[in-house]
């Protein structure tokens, strides 16, 4: 774990106060707001030790952005194609890690991406 900073602290309070998954663009605006001098590039680099410190998740869906997300609990996450949202799903189990243990491998984490339609989505294309 790296040394304590205000910039990454206050990176980490952003993504955990919000549960949309942000683009790092995203947090840089809402931490100027508390350190107006913070650079793109502090975030980003910050952004990239908190990923390896496993404290955040980097979430990539295939919308041509790198997503954040502040929780750590074990979840998936579903990704609508439609309207572009990333919604948590709680998981009770995390039976593909439980497997690939069996093969003999240590897992340090993982991300679950399912890609969709939401129902929102769906509800408006009913109408």
């Amino acid at each position: 774990m790296k040394k304590y900073s205000r910039q990454r602290e206050a990176i980490l309070d952003v993504l955990c106060s919000t549960d949309t998954h942000p683009t790092a663009n995203w947090v840089y605006d809402r931490v100027r707001e508390t350190i107006p001098n913070i650079s793109l590039g502090t975030v980003y680099r910050n952004l990239s030790a908190l990923s390896e410190e496993g404290r955040v998740i980097s979430v990539s869906v295939g919308d041509g952005y790198e997503h954040f997300d502040g929780n750590d609990s074990l979840h998936a996450h579903f990704y609508c194609k439609k309207c572009g949202k990333i919604t948590d799903v709680a998981l009770e189990n995390d039976y593909l890690a439980e497997a690939i243990r069996k093969n003999g491998f240590t897992p340090d984490s993982s991300v679950y991406i399912v890609r969709g339609v939401c129902g929102e989505c769906n509800a408006k294309e009913k109408n």
